[in-house]
């Protein structure tokens, strides 16, 4: 069975424009007027940049603004793949997905995602032609269409005993094994750009070039994350949801690029200020902060730069001359007294000097010069305390940022939540920040310019050579350095904002992947004071068995005790799940003492602590409603909390991810990343438990892969309508779900074989019935209709996708096994003897599949009946007693459950009511568990860990501890 995935990005749909913070917003002090430099208040996420690559060797890369590459156009797809896959492909398959080059085949390892890519092989570069660009200064105007929406095929398009006319495996080359690409790198995209759209996407995530172009063929086609992961792996060299994820986020931001880029192009054509020099400019532009450089100063509104102003004095032609030909250059003939601007000769310098340094700031290599030297030197990043907020500001407020009142830390080693912080605090304007650049870049880059870059053709007088030196320092201190500023500011921003939304990922997949308690009854209490606490019991099947209120914290203890051992007796119920919420450590210390004095006795009653984050909330929502219409709110959240044990993922799916509380500055960063990331996050963790559609619910079906609310009703009332379905087949005849949503949603979906056979057997038996009474004609014919049950298929229970059946069959035969006998222990016998004598490899070839392929129909045979990947995750911590702040001791050593991970520490619950923090510094690799397969060297969200106590801080109420190991 596929495992889940590593690693945490973010992903998802394209960023929309969110606030960012002030910084963003400033402009340079002596340039008040300066629009062009001025940045949008809204402006999307910056893809990060790729690493360097030392000791490779490359020709000296030509300028960007003098390269092009091939432009793109979207393109519709071929014909979807059909949901079935025999064995024996056809030859004519045209399906055009890569595969990894020759010299991969050798048994390498494949790459991951940390590791930068080789460099590919030079790639045929499709210059920008002239025509192109005069297509696009022409009136035409840049396609607008939309992308092709796919339509389903009928039914009888897609049934297991008919081949498929379109299939992704090849005779030839069976997935997995790396060939040349068949169709190249290049693929066609709606908006055209001078850079390659599979390579700038290879640098940015460092994944390899035939990957991308794969995804983005499978991104096009519709296919979703949890499918691609679970069944394509061939194509995507085994990667991982969440390096799918950051791939699928970066080729948005891409496309978004690229088609504010040609808004803009249009826009300007159409106002007459397209040249061919701003074309060639726009068209470089890889990210949204590029392209507002280039445009700004030709925005509409826009009272013009500096610059902009000088050229309509007519000063540009002598700015020219004075690079080009300065010997012939007399700024005195410039001279106009009754014009402003040219009334003397120091007017015409300054004008000189604006459009000079108009000149600098933009030009690539320029800039790319002084990128390079900034990488080279100490960059900090420093905040203080506002002068305003010192005077007028909150004392507690102020103290939350104390640690960022002289502050300073270089921009390379700089933590993620350290810039998340100093973000708020300066948009609180609590906090005062800057970023300082050293003199000596600005020394060395005005060497360069006068020197080497911007070196006269010809010998320049001292009056000019004074005026270029004049405009090289004006670019720097007006245009170039704020605009480094932002760059570095916007860069730290994004990253930081993306790693925060990472962390909320791992941490959320952790939750929703908590081992469920099943088979037992519980109590879920909703601890409160004025209102008491709601008590909900559940039995083993998540049905409410009764609900309470008690009031333990108003005198009426010791009574409310006696009606508590009653309704745990009357329902055989030894286990309490408590809230964490108000209230909590007086009801947790309530119960400890009953526990202590066996109270409950005969039962051996234990406890547990779990977050109400969203109880809340959810017990208010239309959902909730829906689900239990004669509760009072109050009461649903006890159930709530109840079944966060039972089945969390069931339960917590309910709930809108960020409601949750398991992330880190979940309110500073982009909300549009953040439930993108989050939604597909808990996608992926239900898609690969899987479901039980007989059983499921509809908020849980409608999470998984390619179904949506709508597709999730229709299954419901199908399954209202007509019962329970018997096999994957029958999913077709549900309203809406047409070949490639079946395709999608399929292999997630379970079937409780015990369950299908008894009601095959009980409706077997009716039909028999029936036949005899209308035989007897006591029945007349319309009467005794009865649709004949459907067949089922063992292969339903499994994670194995319909279109794999085939070769699941077949090697069922190779091994001599029957698919009545999945699970069993004979089944794992009879595949390790084949797998032992010929290799999994072998088998593959055998079968003309892939090893891939193979290892999921082998998962899918041998693991259990009912198999649950949670069970390898960690069970909630049941208590009988408790501990208080007080008692703690240094050096005292405890257990403990982590609630929360983020990027400085990790804070682990151990029962004092106040979580103590790990420091990341105390977090090792040597710690770790070695038996649990981990994503990162981080730990998550229901772990159980072993702690020491370092410090007890009572008065600020912080505890800090060390890991001793993982439980």
């Amino acid at each position: 069975m596929s495992s889940l995935p590593r690693r945490g990005k973010s992903v998802a749909k394209a960023p929309t424009s969110e606030e960012l913070p002030s910084f963003l917003n400033s402009t340079s002090e002596s340039e008040e007027e300066e629009e062009e430099w001025e940045p949008k208040s809204k402006i999307a996420r910056r893809p990060r940049l790729p690493k360097k690559t030392e000791g490779k060797t490359k020709k000296a890369a030509a300028p960007r603004s003098t390269v092009a590459r091939k432009v793109v156009k979207k393109v519709a797809i071929k014909e979807e793949m059909d949901v079935s896959l025999p064995i024996a492909p056809v030859e004519d398959n045209k399906m055009q997905l890569l595969k990894p080059k020759e010299e991969d085949d050798a048994g390498t390892k494949p790459k991951s995602l940390n590791r930068k890519p080789e460099v590919p092989k030079k790639r045929e570069i499709n210059s920008f032609q002239g025509k192109n660009q005069n297509s696009l200064v022409s009136d035409e105007k840049p396609s607008t269409s939309v992308p092709v929406v796919k339509q389903e095929k009928c039914e009888e398009e897609f049934a297991f005993d008919e081949p498929p006319s379109k299939k992704i495996r090849l005779n030839a080359c069976p997935e997995g094994k790396p060939i040349k690409n068949l169709g190249g790198n290049k693929i066609k995209e709606e908006f055209e750009m001078n850079w390659d759209i599979v390579q700038a996407l290879s640098e940015i995530t460092n994944v390899e070039p035939w990957v991308c172009a794969n995804l983005i063929r499978l991104f096009q086609e519709e296919n979703t994350i949890p499918f691609i992961a679970r069944y394509r792996k061939e194509l995507i060299n085994n990667l991982e949801a969440d390096a799918l994820r950051e791939v699928q986020q970066t080729l948005e931001e891409l496309r978004t690029v690229a088609k504010k880029t040609h808004t803009m192009i249009q826009k300007l054509k159409k106002e007459g200020k397209l040249s061919s020099c701003l074309l060639k400019g726009l068209l470089n532009c890889r990210t949204l902060e590029e392209l507002d450089h280039v445009s700004a100063p030709y925005k509409s509104g826009s009272k013009g730069t500096k610059a902009q102003r000088a050229k309509q004095l007519g000063l540009e032609p002598a700015a020219l001359s004075l690079l080009q030909n300065p010997v012939e250059l007399n700024l005195f003939s410039y001279i106009k007294p009754n014009i402003k601007g040219l009334a003397n000769i120091q007017e015409v310098e300054t004008g000189v000097q604006h459009i000079l340094a108009d000149i600098f700031a933009k030009d690539k290599d320029t800039l790319d010069f002084i990128r390079k030297l900034c990488q080279q030197r100490y960059i900090s990043i420093q905040s203080t305390l506002a002068k305003v907020s010192s005077k007028n500001g909150n004392e507690k407020d102020i103290d939350k940022f104390q640690l960022y009142h002289e502050f300073s830390c270089n921009i390379k080693n700089i933590q993620h939540h350290q810039i998340l912080a100093i973000n708020r605090g300066e948009n609180l304007k609590i906090l005062t920040v800057k970023v300082n650049i050293p003199d000596g870049v600005k020394n060395e880059f005005c060497w360069w310019c006068v020197n080497e870059r911007w070196r006269p053709k010809q010998f320049l007088k001292p009056e000019f050579m004074r005026i270029l030196r004049s405009s090289v320092e004006d670019a720097y201190k007006r245009l170039i350095y704020p605009l480094l500023c932002r760059e570095f500011r916007s860069k730290l921003t994004s990253d930081a904002e993306k790693e925060s939304v990472m962390m909320f990922g791992r941490n959320l997949r952790q939750l929703l992947l908590t081992s469920p308690v099943r088979g037992r009854a519980l109590m879920g209490v909703d601890p409160g004071y004025k209102h008491g606490c709601k008590l909900a019991i559940i039995s083993p099947t998540s049905q409410i068995l009764h609900t309470d209120v008690v009031y333990l914290h108003s005198g009426q203890g010791f009574r409310e005790a006696e009606k508590i051992k009653r309704l745990l007796l009357q329902y055989n119920c030894s286990t309490v799940v408590i809230g964490n919420g108000t209230a909590c450590r007086e009801t947790e210390a309530y119960f400890a003492d009953l526990i202590m004095k066996k109270y409950f006795a005969p039962l051996d009653v234990v406890y547990c602590i779990v977050s109400e984050a969203g109880a809340s909330i959810y017990s208010v929502s239309p959902e909730a409603s829906k689900e239990m219409p004669d509760l009072d709110p109050n009461l649903r959240s006890a159930v709530s909390i109840a079944r966060r044990v039972q089945d969390p993922l069931a339960e917590l799916v309910k709930i809108e991810p960020k409601h949750i509380g398991v992330g880190m500055y979940q309110h500073d960063v982009s909300q549009t990343l953040l439930k993108a990331t989050l939604d597909s996050v808990v996608e992926e963790c239900v898609s690969f438990v899987g479901v039980d559609i007989n059983i499921c619910s509809e908020i849980l079906l409608r999470h998984i892969a390619g179904l949506n609310t709508n597709r999730a009703k229709n299954i419901i009332e199908w399954r209202e309508k007509n019962g329970p379905f018997i096999n994957r087949e029958q999913l077709k005849e549900v309203k809406g779900l047409g070949p490639k949503t079946f395709q999608q949603c399929a292999g997630f979906i379970r079937f409780n074989q015990e369950y299908i056979k008894t009601f095959c057997s009980n409706k077997k038996d009716e039909l028999g019935s029936r036949a005899l009474l209308t035989k007897a004609g006591v029945l007349g014919k319309k009467k005794s209709k009865l649709t004949p049950c459907a067949l089922p298929n063992p292969l339903d229970q499994t994670c194995i996708h319909p279109e794999s059946y085939n070769i699941a069959m077949r090697f069922l035969s190779l091994i001599g096994g029957n698919a009545n006998d999945i699970g069993k222990p004979d089944m794992q016998q009879k595949v390790n003897a084949v797998i032992q004598k010929e290799g999994l490899e072998g088998t593959a070839k055998r079968l003309n599949t892939t090893v891939h392929t193979l290892q999921l129909i082998i998962d899918g045979l041998t693991q259990p009946e009912g198999y649950d990947i949670r069970t390898d995750f960690d069970k909630p911590d049941f208590k009988r007693s408790i501990v208080c702040l007080e008692d703690l001791s240094v050096g005292a050593v405890l257990t403990g459950k982590v609630e929360n991970a983020t990027p400085f520490g990790v804070f682990v619950d151990i029962g004092v009511g106040k979580s103590g923090l790990i420091p990341v510094r105390n977090i090792t690799e040597a710690k770790l568990s070695k038996v649990k397969k981990r994503r990162s060297l981080g730990l998550g969200p229901g772990e159980r860990v072993e702690v020491k106590v370092l410090n007890v801080d009572i008065p600020r109420l912080r505890i800090t501890l060390d890991l001793i190991r993982v439980l």
